[in-house]
C-alpha cells in the first residue's frame, strides 16, 4: 500500500479528530474505495492499514465490517478482505430506493416550502458547483453535490431519510465518479440541481419531482457505457449475466 499512503493519509487529514478512530477509518477507506484509489478486486491488509494509520489492528478490522455491510467489501475466510467489484444489480436497486426516499424529500420540500435562509443555502451550493466545471474539480463538486441532497432531506426534518440515502450512496458513488467528466459532465448535473431548486422555490410539486427522478435516473444512461469502458471494474459474470439477458 506504499504507492497510495499519501493519498489515505490526505484523506485522513480530512476526517474530524473528535470521532472514533474507527468511523475516521472507515471514512477514509469507504472515500478511498469510492474514488477508486483501492480499485476493485484490491487485496486489503489489516496489519498495513493499521500500519499507516498507526493504530491498533481492532478499528481496522471493526471498519472492515461496516464496509462489507455496504456492499464495498467482501471478507473471505482464509484469505482476506478484498475490495468488492462493482455489481450493476446493486447500483440499479441502490438507485431505485433513492430515488424512491428523495422524490418524497422533495415532494415535502415542496409543498411546505423551505425558509428563505435554506433556499439561500441551496442555492449558493449551486453556484459553487458551478465552480467546479470549468477545472473538471468532480472531487469538490461531489462533496458540494453530498451537501445539497443532505440540506435539503434535512431541512425537512428527515434525518432518517438521509440515514437510507448514505447507505445506499456506497453501491452507486463509485460509477458516479467513473462517469464524470466524460460520460456524464459535470454541468449537467449542476443544471439539474438548478432545476430542482428552481421547482421547489416555484412550489410546483410535479415539476420538483419530475426534475428529482431525471437527475437520479442520470445513472442509468451512464451505467451501461461505463460496463463497456471499464469491465475491470465491474463483475464479470454478472456483467455477462445481463448480456444474455439483454440478448434473449
Amino acid at each position: 500500500m506504499d504507492d497510495i499512503n499519501p493519498t489515505l493519509q490526505a484523506l485522513w487529514q480530512e476526517t474530524s479528530e473528535t470521532e472514533s478512530v474507527r468511523q475516521r477509518l472507515y471514512q477514509v477507506l469507504r472515500q478511498s474505495i469510492i474514488q477508486m484509489v483501492l480499485a476493485p478486486g484490491k487485496a486489503l491488509s489489516e496489519k498495513e492499514v493499521a500500519d499507516a494509520f498507526s493504530v491498533s489492528r481492532q478499528p481496522v478490522r471493526e471498519a472492515f465490517i461496516r464496509l462489507s455491510e455496504v456492499g464495498l467489501v467482501e471478507v473471505r475466510p482464509q484469505r482476506g478482505t478484498f475490495v468488492v467489484k462493482i455489481s450493476r444489480r446493486a447500483v440499479l436497486e441502490s438507485r431505485f430506493v433513492r430515488e424512491a426516499v428523495e422524490v418524497a424529500v422533495v415532494r415535502q420540500a415542496t409543498v411546505k416550502g423551505l425558509s428563505p435562509a435554506v433556499l439561500e443555502e441551496l442555492d449558493e451550493l449551486v453556484e459553487r458547483q458551478r465552480r467546479c466545471i470549468q477545472p473538471h474539480d468532480s472531487n469538490r463538486f461531489y462533496l458540494l453535490d453530498e451537501r445539497f441532497h443532505k440540506t435539503l432531506s434535512l431541512a425537512v426534518g428527515q434525518q432518517s431519510a438521509w440515514k437510507v440515502i448514505e447507505e445506499v450512496r456506497a453501491q452507486l458513488d463509485r460509477v458516479r465518479y467513473l462517469s464524470v467528466p466524460d460520460t456524464t459532465p459535470i454541468a449537467r448535473l449542476v443544471e439539474q440541481h438548478a432545476d430542482i431548486l428552481s421547482a421547489i422555490e416555484e412550489r410546483d410539486v410535479a415539476q420538483a419531482e419530475h426534475a428529482m427522478r431525471r437527475h437520479l435516473r442520470e445513472i442509468l444512461v451512464s451505467l451501461p457505457d461505463l460496463v463497456q469502458r471499464f469491465p475491470e471494474m465491474f463483475d464479470a459474470q454478472e456483467t455477462l449475466s445481463f448480456i444474455e439477458e439483454d440478448a434473449s
